[in-house]
């Protein structure tokens, strides 16, 4: 099954370096990477070229000018570039276990999207991930986490449960399954027919109105929150502001209580402006036109 994986960051080169190798040694090989950057500074371009070739991934990096936080408006750009089919998100914090696209791959179903979680990291352990962790996947072994500042906790069952605990436990989380953006697939034809992502929202839910919209159009969601593993890296969060999250909730709510499937502001808007992908392409090689 191809993939288009649809990735955000915005000035983290770091995480953004430590992702990519994530995503370098995952078990499903068949997929492009789709790097949607909100605006980073040119270093990040130049490490994203050194990396293609490191790792050998496909690699497509878009970019646009830097307005604030605009993810929703980046996100619609790389839904417009995926070649493929099927669309797994996640953002550049989020560094994927070894077999992330492999269960992305294989519990996609028409009819629904899948949504996981993320396991969110303290900072001392974010910042003692090597690539080399990555690359032996000792970075998702619960021991090492522990021994690396992690505190003990119930939420670790999302990285010690095999296969058979997981699926027990997707079935009988009382989690709802609303859509988390740092972790969750779609088929793109769903996506375009909700309009893509509402470019009026900034951070605070933004994921989540827009599974409210695949829902209202008869997509059904399901769990991947104990076999799609994905470790978050801890970050300030300097772009949340209460009066945006105000308005994405009412938004959000809005949408849920009126049944909208269409945002007006998003994909058919972007193009009708004249966007094309090409505009937010960063050439493979420096200096290129």
């Amino acid at each position: 099954m191809k993939l288009s994986v649809l990735v955000t960051t915005y000035n983290a080169l770091r995480w953004l370096e430590n992702v990519v190798w994530g995503y370098a040694v995952q078990t499903h090989r068949d997929f492009e990477l789709i790097i949607a950057d909100d605006g980073s500074g040119p270093e990040t371009a130049e490490r994203i070229r050194a990396l293609r070739v490191e790792t050998g991934l496909d690699i497509v990096h878009l970019w646009q000018p830097d307005e604030g936080f605009q993810k929703c408006r980046v996100l619609n750009k790389a839904i417009l570039a995926a070649r493929h089919d099927y669309l797994v998100f996640s953002d550049g914090d989020c560094i994927p276990r070894a077999d992330f696209l492999a269960v992305h791959a294989a519990r996609a179903q028409r009819g629904y999207f899948l949504s996981g979680s993320y396991y969110k990291l303290p900072m001392t352990t974010s910042e003692a991930i090597t690539v080399d962790d990555i690359r032996t996947q000792r970075c998702f072994d619960i021991g090492w986490l522990r021994a690396h500042g992690l505190p003990a906790g119930r939420k670790n069952l999302k990285v010690i449960a095999g296969p058979r605990l997981a699926r027990f436990l997707n079935a009988t989380t009382p989690t709802r399954c609303n859509l988390k953006g740092a972790n969750a697939s779609a088929w793109r034809d769903d996506v375009l027919r909700v309009n893509g992502f509402d470019e009026r929202m900034q951070w605070g839910g933004l994921d989540r109105e827009f599974g409210v919209r695949l829902l209202n159009a008869g997509v059904r969601s399901r769990h991947v929150r104990f076999d799609a593993i994905c470790l978050h890296l801890d970050h300030p969060r300097g772009y949340a502001n209460p009066e945006r999250v105000a308005f994405n909730k009412a938004l959000r709510q809005s949408h849920a209580r009126e049944g909208t499937v269409e945002t007006g502001h998003g994909i058919r808007q972007l193009l009708a402006s004249g966007f094309t992908p090409d505009q937010a392409r960063v050439p493979d090689t420096a200096g290129a036109a």
